[in-house]
């Protein structure tokens, strides 16, 4: 009775002293990467010559490499994860695929990271190998893919890491609609999110699990929207949306971390630019007692690792000849950032729909139309090289011309503008054609009024009734970001077209020097 007796006295008192024992943590994250390995200009595209000598760019896996060492040596216990979209970008993807992201996730030593809907750009298969060559999980909870032999076996939903003692689950949460965003093939459904991380969180607490990290590829608004509905996640870092939190920017979309339902919302904008960190405090019961922490700078005053410097110049030997070439030049910048062209009219977006609708005019087109999410950068005054063409326009989007209504025209731009408050890449550019819209409308219940189009006698209201030519990109065609209206074969389409980097190239060689503008053709209330 005297043994049992001390025995639970001891238990008691080691129970008691675990208690008030704190776990401190240090999260380091990416999100939203495409394949920016080399370093960028201001304007997310590629560092000129000369630039990065300079002190003028940022970001590139070779700062990367210093920046996290420094940050695991300052820290106790520390994880390095991702929230998606590490494919896509340029023209590293376009040659070799996954290949170097994975070569550099292993280099830089991450822990895990969530599937972003440009994982499935070039289908199951190429994810597949970039999961195989990789040596951390990869994750996605939101979707069934039991029916998809590429990732059946291998994709999870979670997976449980342990740091310093504790064990930390990681959850993988990817965007809904990704079968519009991208190519995931007929045998991956995907589902609601919040659903998806509970399932995931009950799992893993009834596992003894009290550390719950979510890798959301979803958007900083499904983020805060899944922290709200959940309860046992302590921290969602983020991505999709390249969303810039900060404590101390003025142009910060809001606090890092953004707090909600107790959750620890984070996110580090896109591109390599800023490498996260969030510095958590846990008590003993998993709950989170302390979050601080910034997005750090990778500016020209960080260290570029020399060997892996090398190694990227290895990597962009082939690649040089295309993308150095220098094929036109602009007079001013070309504003191409995504919190503008997803929400109005852009410069960049002008002259993609107006390069799209001078190359198939003479085939009686009168209206072209391109989605802002294909439009992934700017470019800076001076020469324009193929590379900066290619690094706005990387996905290797054909022309496609088709017929459709008026009634129909105006359903896509509905459409268009029904997730602008999320900045969707559905945001429509267009040529031919003028529009209003009023935001303070719910969507999809009128937003669209006063659409005109071009015709012989200058712009007259569209006839909802008349059948119009239109050139768009071959993504969109067949129905990408969600333009269903635009898919099935009874459109007379051919979307075989030239490669639009290729068409964007050639309309500012012929204009060259380009002037960009904005001419009042999107006019929002």
């Amino acid at each position: 009775m005297l043994t049992r007796f001390l025995t639970s006295v001891a238990a008691l008192g080691l129970t008691a002293g675990m208690a008030a024992a704190e776990y401190k943590l240090t999260i380091l994250h990416t999100n939203d990467f495409h394949a920016r390995f080399e370093p960028i200009s201001k304007y997310d595209s590629g560092c000129r010559d000369g630039d990065n000598a300079e002190g003028k760019c940022f970001g590139g896996s070779a700062r990367l490499v210093t920046a996290i060492a420094d940050a695991r040596a300052r820290a106790g216990n520390s994880v390095l994860v991702d929230g998606g979209d590490q494919f896509q970008g340029s023209l590293f993807y376009t040659y070799y695929k996954g290949k170097v992201a994975a070569e550099m996730m292993n280099k830089l030593g991450y822990d895990g990271m969530t599937v972003g809907n440009h994982e499935f750009d070039d289908g199951p298969e190429v994810l597949r190998g970039f999961m195989d060559a990789v040596g951390f999980p990869v994750l996605m909870s939101n979707a069934d893919v039991s029916k998809e032999p590429q990732l059946a076996d291998t994709l999870k939903k979670s997976t449980v890491i342990e740091k310093g003692g504790e064990k930390i689950g990681l959850i993988g949460l990817t965007p809904e609609d990704t079968n519009e965003l991208a190519s995931p093939g007929p045998n991956i459904t995907f589902s609601d999110p919040i659903a998806a991380v509970q399932g995931e969180v009950d799992r893993l607490t009834a596992e003894g699990v009290n550390k719950i990290i979510v890798l959301s590829h979803s958007g900083y608004a499904v983020d805060q929207r899944v922290a709200a509905g959940t309860t046992g996640v302590d921290v969602i870092v983020g991505g999709h949306s390249n969303t810039y939190l900060s404590n101390v920017a003025e142009k910060a979309v809001g606090p890092y971390p953004t707090v909600v339902n107790d959750v620890q919302i984070v996110q580090a904008y896109a591109y390599g630019k800023f490498l996260g960190e969030l510095n958590v405090t846990f008590d003993d019961d998993g709950n989170v007692t302390a979050a601080s922490g910034e997005p750090l700078i990778m500016d020209g005053s960080v260290f570029e690792d020399g060997e892996t410097v090398a190694r990227i110049a290895d990597l962009a030997e082939p690649l040089d000849e295309i993308r150095n070439k220098v094929v036109a030049s602009a007079a001013t910048a070309i504003e191409g950032d995504r919190a503008v062209c997803r929400a109005g009219e852009c410069q960049m977006g002008n002259l993609v729909a107006d390069a799209m609708l001078e190359r198939v005019a003479d085939q009686g087109v009168t209206i072209a139309i391109s989605n802002s999410g294909g439009i992934r950068a700017s470019i800076d005054a001076g020469d324009v090289t193929m590379g900066e063409v290619l690094t706005v326009l990387p996905f290797q989007n054909t022309l496609s011309t088709f017929e459709i209504s008026g009634k129909v025209l105006v359903e896509a731009l509905e459409h268009g503008v029904s997730q602008v408050e999320e900045s969707k890449g559905r945001f429509l550019q267009v040529a031919g054609m003028t529009f209003v819209w009023d935001q303070s409308i719910a969507p999809n219940e009128g937003r669209i009024s006063e659409v005109m189009v071009a015709s012989e006698d200058g712009f007259v209201p569209i006839d909802l009734a008349q059948t119009y030519l239109v050139v768009t990109n071959d993504y969109v065609r067949k129905g990408g970001d969600g333009f269903k209206m635009f898919a099935g074969d009874d459109k007379n389409a051919y979307d075989f077209g030239p490669d639009l980097a290729d068409v964007t190239a050639e309309y500012l060689a012929e204009h060259a020097p380009y002037q960009p503008y904005v001419d009042g053709r999107i006019v929002q209330k």
